[in-house]
């Protein structure tokens, strides 16, 4: 019982984290804010699988989690090399 509330507020906050994170995708005022959201998108879809594969107690997602987290990487190194040159806006 305790277990499924758990579950229930992990996923609440999970989706609310991924609505922040799309918001400032949208919006954001400038290319480093859009790209510190997608970051944060991904590491919430991260944690969100994370916690599905624990509560079910399997390891059929771990390939997606370490290609999500590669693309993170890859993609936060590829901006980091070729944005200094621009201005923010």
């Amino acid at each position: 019982m305790i277990l499924q509330i758990v579950a229930v507020v992990a996923s609440i906050m999970f989706g609310i984290a991924a609505l922040f994170s799309v918001y400032r995708i949208v919006v954001g005022p400038s290319v480093l804010d859009r790209v510190i959201a997608s970051d944060v998108l991904v590491a919430t879809i991260i944690c969100a699988l994370g916690a599905e594969m624990a509560l079910n107690r399997h390891t059929d997602n771990l390939p997606v989690l370490l290609v999500l987290a590669l693309f993170a990487v890859l993609g936060s190194l590829s901006v980091a090399r070729f944005l200094p040159g621009r201005d923010s806006a």
